[in-house]
């Protein structure tokens, strides 16, 4: 084995050293009248938590409170121990640090504007206050394309909170559906205003001083009017800022060679995450607003602001001034990010070029803003609270408790039964199909659904989240467990040891079990229903035991023993998980098999595991729609030529090439057919541990070019439509879903017989025929003979039917909607 070199090996002492620091700090209690706060992942003493710091520092009767700062650059601590070093009542710590560590996991209040790493879980005596950076203009949450796993930090944040901050109903309802909080969150929305656009609102005294303090930043205004230039961040990576500075830059440039240089000076507002890097570079540097002055104080100061995409002209409404847009790339951007509002709602002028943008500077310098129509209508929509004392009242209701006359929100039920559903790894298989189907199938008008999954980066994985439908809400899985590296060791050390059983017995396993279902999901969320429809990872069956209050239910899409003892090269590579999923059984309330037969079978097998009673099946459902528009799709790949290239029977058959498909009999069975009628090939498709083996048995049999071994394809529907019978030789199946797909796409089937097959093949279905190569081969030899039988596949009925059974077998109410 090479050694790992000195770099990795630093590398991970270091992390294991962050990991023992968080988890002891997590065992201290909560420190009483200590406030956090972060902004921006440490980026400065800014936005929201910036003005509801200043406002608790500034009050009389909340001087026994101790605030700490969380900053990522020196640079921004420097400033902020220049105003604030003296006070004993201000902390600085370093963001990521040991101390920030220690602040995270013990003060009472914690104030974000963003997101907490993924390690963070909220403790019991912890208030968590969400203000969040801006009312969108760009695409948030789920509404952005791959939204839901973007967004997988921040839905773990939000139900997390206390409170979340909103300055108007648009923000609100972001929270409630960009963000799919509506029906979960249990914290309160605080509708009063942006504590930050407080910060606006300047005295001359304030001016001046504002002033000063940027010019002694080295950037100069002398006496001249402040146009800002305070675009999106657009770039690719904010590691390597370099082609978007240097672009702002020649637009600040152009601009100012363009207008009356001796009224107005344009400053350059970058994006947060990109600051520290463009600091100090040439060209940028004299134009470039220091981070560690608030953006809202810089707004407070600026007589025109040009902006494109960002919230940030929201913000600037209070104001009263004028708002330009200079959007050369409007198509580009917004095909992919997408926005809320068309442009042409946007209350001010659309500029596509810096000569429109002079021109269009010119005009406002002498029209009032609010003038406008658009203008007037969009700031009394986004800016309706802001009179300068947002934070005041967020002041109030958070700390003072005073809430009679408040804008708040409540969040609670909204009536619908909830579910967590724990969908496997997102892998294409037959487990992710079924459960993206039944995602799709159940009425949601009755079921809140939420899905639970690894936050896999795949193209596979992700190809499959993104087929998730659009009403569930996804907790893509991110970060790890807490918990000191000696509580883990003796948690992995249960479950090699076969007592996985333990999470439930020991009290430290317990602790680690219950703050990983807090990380995940917060402390308040609530779930009717848990479901682990994979039924394979031992972690997650067993997190989902740690629901509070919920029916627990897992799914059993095999004959579970018979896998558990499966053998692929030599090992039973499931024995030992499956066998520590059995000895949670009993602490299921239902164990659902895919099958009437298949229950009944798990049934009798796993008898020692769970009681008699708690044995349930439900069908999978389908998706016919989509089955049959993939039937009609093209043929892509190695199989298009062997398909068309001549004319002959072909059978087809769609499957892992694993030990319980055996493929082996097929290809055997295949080769007496081909022997008697050469016009005839065999087409499989997947891929497995034992496609090598395959290959090399359908070579010995010199079927040559008779057989291809596709490997996976995406789309096998089409394949399955362009062939002429359908072929199946497993052991067993749980339900052969492959079959009712077959039937969907509308070619004869022959099977061997298992214990689940009539359920997917009523009589006259198809021909079942016994587990052995002749009676394969003879099945085959009676559909050229055209003595299969087949009968119309009803999707719709069965459908109803599926879902139905669904919802007896979790113990749910019944839909009366089952094939949306």
């Amino acid at each position: 084995m090479t050694p790992l070199p000195l770099s990795k090996i630093l590398s991970r002492l270091r992390r294991i050293i962050r990991f023992e620091i968080h988890a002891y700090w997590r065992r201290q209690p909560v420190r009483p009248n200590t406030v956090f706060y972060e902004s921006f992942s440490g980026n400065g003493m800014l936005c929201n938590p910036e003005a509801i710091f200043r406002e608790l520092l500034g009050a009389s009767d909340m001087a026994h409170l101790h605030h700490t700062w969380a900053l990522a650059d020196p640079h921004y601590a420097d400033a902020a121990l220049a105003e604030f070093g003296k006070d004993p009542r201000v902390t600085i710590v370093r963001y990521g640090s040991a101390a920030y560590l220690r602040a995270l996991a013990t003060s009472q209040f914690l104030i974000n504007n963003a997101t907490f790493p993924p390690d963070f879980a909220k403790r019991p005596g912890q208030q968590y206050i969400n203000t969040w950076h801006g009312t969108p203009l760009k695409k948030m949450g789920y509404d952005m394309p791959g939204g839901a796993r973007e967004a997988a930090n921040v839905i773990r944040n939000f139900v997390a909170t206390d409170y979340l901050i909103s300055a108007n109903s648009i923000m609100t309802d972001m929270y409630q559906r960009a963000y799919r909080l509506k029906g979960i969150y249990r914290g309160t929305i605080i509708e009063e205003g942006y504590p930050r656009i407080d910060r606006q609102v300047l005295t001359d005294e304030a001016i001046a001083t504002e002033r000063a303090r940027l010019s002694e930043a080295g950037v100069q205004i002398g006496d001249r009017k402040i146009i800002l230039y305070a675009p999106t961040w657009k770039g690719a990576s904010f590691a390597r800022p370099e082609d978007d500075l240097d672009t702002l830059a020649h637009h600040v440039a152009e601009l100012t060679d363009l207008i009356n240089s001796d009224e107005y000076v344009v400053l350059l507002k970058t994006h947060q995450s990109i600051y520290s890097l463009g600091r100090d570079r040439s060209g940028v540097s004299g134009i470039l607003v220091p981070n560690e002055i608030p953006t809202n104080v810089v707004l407070g100061l600026t007589s025109i602001l040009v902006t494109d995409y960002s919230s940030i002209a929201y913000d600037f409404l209070a104001t009263g001034r004028p708002v330009l847009y200079f959007i050369p790339d409007l198509e580009k951007y917004e095909g992919s990010r997408g926005l809320y509002v068309a442009p042409e709602d946007w209350p001010g002028p659309l500029c596509t070029s810096i000569l429109e943008l002079s021109k269009a500077i010119a005009t406002a310098s002498s029209l009032p803003a609010t003038d406008d129509d658009r203008y007037r209508a969009t700031r009394q929509q986004v800016a309706p609270h802001e009179d300068g004392h947002s934070a005041r009242r967020i002041v109030d209701i958070v700390f003072r408790g005073l809430r009679v006359g408040a804008r708040l929100q409540h969040g609670a039920g909204d009536g619908r039964t909830s579910m967590l559903f724990y969908v496997g790894g997102m892998r294409s298989n037959g487990i992710t199909s079924s459960a993206l189907n039944l995602l799709a199938a159940l009425d949601h008008d009755r079921f809140d659904v939420s899905v639970l999954y690894p936050a896999g980066a795949s193209p596979d994985s992700l190809s499959n989240q993104l087929a998730i439908d659009s009403r569930v809400r996804q907790f893509p899985r991110v970060g790890g467990m807490n918990g000191s590296k000696v509580d883990q060791l003796l948690r992995i050390v249960d479950y090699r040891r076969g007592l996985i059983r333990h999470h439930d017995r020991e009290p430290r396993r317990q602790q680690l079990w219950d703050d990983e279902w807090t990380r995940c999901f917060g402390m308040d969320t609530r779930f009717d229903h848990v479901v682990d429809f994979s039924g394979y990872g031992p972690f997650w069956a067993t997190l989902l035991l740690r629901a509070p209050g919920a029916i627990r239910s897992i799914w059993l899409h095999n004959d579970l023993a018979a896998d558990a003892h499966r053998v692929i090269r030599g090992r039973k590579r499931m024995h030992h998980s499956l066998t520590q999923i059995f000895t949670l059984y009993e602490q299921y309330d239902h164990l659902v098999s895919v099958s009437a037969e298949l229950s009944d079978i798990n049934r009798t097998s796993l008898s020692d595991y769970g009681d008699a009673a708690k044995f349930t099946s439900a069908p999978n459902t389908v998706d016919a729609t989509l089955i049959e528009s993939n039937a009609r799709q093209p043929i892509l790949g190695p199989a298009a030529d062997f398909l068309t290239g001549h004319a002959v029977t072909t059978f087809v058959t769609v499957g892992r090439l694993s030990p319980e498909k055996n493929h082996a009999r097929l290809i055997r069975a295949f080769a007496q057919v081909h022997a008697n009628n050469p016009a005839t090939q065999l087409l499989i498709v997947g891929d497995g541990p034992l496609a090598a083996d395959l290959r090399t048995l359908a070579d010995s049999l010199e079927l040559g070019a008779s057989v291809l071994l596709s490997g996976h394809v995406d789309n096998p529907h089409s394949l399955m439509a362009a062939s002429s019978c359908f072929v199946l030789s497993s052991d067993y199946e749980g339900q052969p879903m492959v079959l009712l797909e077959a039937r969907i796409v509308g070619i004869p089937i022959v099977t061997v017989d298992f214990a689940s097959v009539r359920g997917a093949m009523p009589p006259g279905a198809g021909l079942v025929v016994e587990q052995s190569d002749s009676s394969l081969a003879a099945g085959m030899e009676s559909f050229l003979n055209g003595t299969v039988p087949t009968t119309r596949f009803d999707p719709d009925q069965y459908q109803l039917e599926a879902v139905a059974a669904f919802c007896t077998a979790v113990g749910a109410p019944q839909s009366d909607q089952t094939d949306k």
